[in-house]
């Protein structure tokens, strides 16, 4: 591989939606348009393609494969696509888009710079549409495209298109993203999704590829607030690093550099930037979501979850923590069971101090008169842990607004949830 493919921008986009409206069509007309399949993968679609007695090539079974194994009771939550152009590297994370899967969506979405929402031409904007946007903005996924899809059954007509625009807006009123943009698709007859289609004359933008290509995602990451959670001390018992002290970690938020000063916490103590390291050499300055051994200029006490900041700007340090909790495991919550809380590269113990209301997915309404929280439901509740943590509100930043939490008898994920 070039370093060219290396260096690429990298954008992950989840998808999600219902069973007819032409997801598996769309990613498999994505990775074919855009020359993204291999030969025999291509082959073996038009042979089964023919086995079906299908004039056209499905496409759909590009992706299909996995369907048959849901069918067979064996659970894929999330399916992950790779795919290049020559201008970005590309994962999707596909996931079902029914009630019952809403922790696989949340799973497929928490990293996503993107949501793609699928809506067919005909039926507009129905219940799954919304409980997909809604679990888009709750993560904070910065860029949603609506594809409105089967625009061949509605013979292109630019009336049809506009009609589901309204209806969107209208909804989308209500959420909190920041950028969406609409596109007119038939994933069937590959219209605007990587060829720009003739029969949407009226349609003045770019097609779907071109969307995801070109849009701005350098920024959708915090540059502004300096968090360096420390994962572990590298301290090399070599003659030639005999007294290399270095803090390796992932940047989450912020610039870092040589010479910056700093505050390490919860100690508070201070010091200043000597070196930014990396496994090709030292480097002028590190941001997220680089993975980088920080060393500094005074010898202070460091270890695997604390958080290296700027003086100027510090998370809170809170033990009562207000988050929307989706909740992923069959059995719900015990009134103060106890739980590990993953935070960073934190681990402390925590309880479900209290559950304020839940979340009607489908319509955004609060349920504060049932507080019995169930598998995929998404809830507000109090956690309150037995240290400190350093935390940022999700919004500001995901890396630092963002919590899981682990069952102790069982050691299995329970919930997710997003600091408020």
């Amino acid at each position: 591989m070039s370093d060219g493919y290396l260096d690429m921008e990298l954008l992950r986009f989840t998808t999600a939606g219902s069973v007819d409206d032409g997801k598996s069509t769309l990613i498999g007309r994505l990775l074919f348009d855009s020359k993204s399949i291999f030969e025999d993968q291509l082959l073996s679609v038009e042979n089964s393609s023919r086995k079906k007695g299908l004039g056209h090539v499905d496409l759909s079974l590009l992706t299909d494969g996995l369907k048959d194994e849901r069918e067979q009771g064996i659970t894929i939550d999330v399916a992950y696509r790779y795919f290049a152009t020559p201008k970005r590297k590309f994962i999707i994370a596909d996931t079902p888009g029914h009630i019952q899967y809403t922790r696989n969506m949340v799973t497929g979405a928490s990293t996503a710079n993107l949501a793609l929402i699928l809506v067919d031409a005909r039926k507009g904007v129905i219940e799954q549409t919304c409980r997909h946007s809604f679990i888009a903005s709750l993560l904070q996924i910065p860029h949603i495209i609506v594809c409105v899809n089967k625009m061949d059954l509605v013979d292109y007509s630019e009336e049809a298109y506009d009609k589901v625009v309204k209806q969107y807006e209208d909804f989308a009123a209500k959420l909190d993203v920041k950028d969406i943009r609409f596109i007119p698709i038939s994933a069937l007859h590959g219209d605007n999704v990587v060829n720009k289609s003739e029969k949407t004359p009226w349609f003045q933008g770019g097609t779907l590829l071109h969307e995801l290509e070109t849009i701005h995602i350098a920024s959708d990451e915090n540059h502004i607030d300096c968090r360096f959670p420390v994962q572990t001390v590298i301290r090399p018992h070599s003659d030639e690093y005999h007294d290399y002290r270095g803090y390796a970690g992932r940047v989450s938020g912020g610039i870092f550099k040589p010479g910056d000063s700093v505050t390490v916490l919860p100690s508070g103590l201070t010091s200043k930037i000597k070196s930014i390291d990396t496994a090709d050499g030292p480097i002028a300055e590190a941001f997220p979501p680089m993975s980088v051994t920080i060393t500094l200029e005074d010898e202070i006490d460091i270890s695997r979850g604390d958080m290296i900041v700027r003086d100027n700007n510090q998370p809170k340090a809170v033990q009562d923590i207000d988050v929307m909790l989706c909740w992923m495991n069959n059995k719900g919550p015990l009134p103060r069971a106890k739980y590990t809380l993953f935070h960073t590269s934190n681990e402390v113990k925590a309880i479900i101090k209290e559950v304020q209301y839940k979340v009607n997915i489908s319509n955004l309404h609060r349920i504060e008169d049932d507080k019995d929280i169930k598998m995929n439901e998404i809830a507000r509740v109090q956690l309150r842990t037995t240290k400190p943590l350093l935390v940022d509100s999700y919004r500001r930043n995901r890396n630092t607004g963002s919590i899981i939490l682990v069952d102790e008898a069982t050691n299995e994920t329970v919930a997710a949830g997003m600091i408020i």
